[in-house]
């Protein structure tokens, strides 16, 4: 399973820090952490185990920049 955040879509409200703090975090400065990455789009393999997390934070995502791929 796959993770894809859209990182200009992306508006660092937390909520899937909140609903997956395995998989998201916030920096210092209150900023989503995948921003240290050079690029717009962030996409990473993310265990079964994980799989609930996950989708709780896709679904409160309030910009939707979240997407789930199985």
């Amino acid at each position: 399973m796959q993770v894809e955040v859209d990182l200009k879509r992306c508006q660092d409200h937390g909520q899937c820090v909140y609903a997956a703090p395995d998989l998201f975090a916030l920096d210092d400065e209150g900023r989503l952490s995948l921003r240290s990455r050079a690029t717009d789009v962030y996409v990473a393999d993310v265990d079964e185990a994980s799989a609930e997390e996950l989708h709780e934070a896709a679904e409160v995502c309030p910009l939707q920049a979240i997407t789930v791929h199985e």
